[in-house]
């Protein structure tokens, strides 16, 4: 394979990626020829997921981390070094939701947990593969998982927005500042995706109903821009927030 939007030669993470929109990115890279290192904190997931991905393309490479925990990512990342010697993408996938039935039912441990992982997390990682990339003095990609909350509010929510939200802004001032050692740094902000268990009866078809596309999303829709912003397509593209929602923010009705 040939092309811009190449992958071969190239370590790439994928956190979160045991499932769902996460195992769909860590798809999608290992296809483009990606060695592709999975993290999950339930090793049984894990080895499943790496089992549906093996054969898919590259190879792939699973391990426990649990992202709040900022001595497993230090190890992780350090473990990612050793055995391939650089990290060329990192897709921050790792989350929580957790919807309340209203802002005022968001008791303090529902926010620490949440925050803990969404943005402490993303934080942790974020920060470690930039530091490998860095030291690596090949560039790279950060590509950060976002949601629609950074646009428009959803309620009970709150601190689910909250972390997206800071991580958008944390996109901006990390690619002011890591674009002059050749890393780019965008999020892609997914519409409302069919994953296991979600979405269903009468809010699925609701939903679908008022998306433009009539439909909705799926993890494989997210597929191709993971892509175009891994690859060296993208190489002059940085500091954005990737909207993949069907056409939901495009629409008043």
């Amino acid at each position: 394979m040939t092309g811009p939007f190449d992958l071969h030669g190239k370590t790439a993470l994928v956190t979160g990626a045991n499932r769902g929109i996460g195992m769909a990115f860590a798809r999608a890279l290992a296809r483009q020829g990606a060695r592709t290192v999975i993290w999950g904190r339930d090793p049984a997931r894990n080895a499943t997921a790496q089992a549906l991905l093996t054969g898919k393309g590259a190879e792939i490479h699973a391990r426990q981390v649990d992202v709040s925990d900022e001595a497993d990512v230090t190890a992780g990342i350090a473990a990612i070094d050793n055995a391939f010697g650089r990290l060329d993408i990192a897709v921050v996938n790792a989350g929580l939701i957790d919807k309340r039935a209203s802002f005022v039912d968001i008791d303090t441990p529902a926010w620490r947990t949440l925050l803990a992982t969404n943005l402490d997390g993303a934080f942790f990682s974020l920060r470690e593969a930039a530091r490998a990339m860095i030291d690596g003095g090949r560039g790279g990609a950060l590509i950060v998982c976002g949601s629609l909350a950074v646009f428009a509010g959803t309620c009970g929510l709150e601190h689910y927005a909250a972390a997206k939200g800071a991580l958008a802004a944390m996109v901006k001032s990390m690619a002011a500042e890591l674009g002059g050692h050749g890393i780019r740094v965008n999020m892609i902000a997914p519409g409302y995706i069919q994953t296991e268990g979600s979405l269903t009866g009468d809010r699925g078809a609701d939903i679908a109903q008022r998306t433009p596309l009539r439909r909705l999303g799926t993890p494989a829709n997210l597929e191709g821009a993971a892509i175009y912003l891994a690859s060296d397509a993208a190489a002059f593209h940085t500091g954005d927030v990737l909207v993949v929602d069907g056409g939901w923010m495009a629409s008043l009705d």
